[in-house]
């Protein structure tokens, strides 16, 4: 692994790992009322299209970050329609 590989993987890992806290918070709480949604949204499309991205340059960290990235925002995305449905 060269040392750009090496600061994409660095890079990926810590903007990755800082989405669990708000996963954790979130499903703690079951509540996703102070989360926007169309925030979320927005993100996760361009995080999908980052790993597009990646897979047609062939980049592993850029293919394995989003991937897990776009798992965690898309869990939110799921918590904040659950969590919002039951306060309705």
């Amino acid at each position: 692994m060269d040392f750009n590989e090496l600061i994409g993987m660095a890079a990926g890992s810590l903007t990755t790992l800082s989405f669990i806290p708000q996963v954790v918070k979130t499903w703690k709480s079951r509540s996703a009322e102070d989360i926007s949604l169309g925030m979320f949204l927005l993100f996760s499309l361009g995080v999908l299209l980052w790993l597009v991205y990646g897979w047609a340059i062939g980049s592993f960290p850029i293919i394995l970050f989003n991937l897990i990235t776009l798992a965690l925002s898309g869990s939110i995305i799921g918590m904040k329609l659950q969590f919002g449905r039951r306060r309705a």
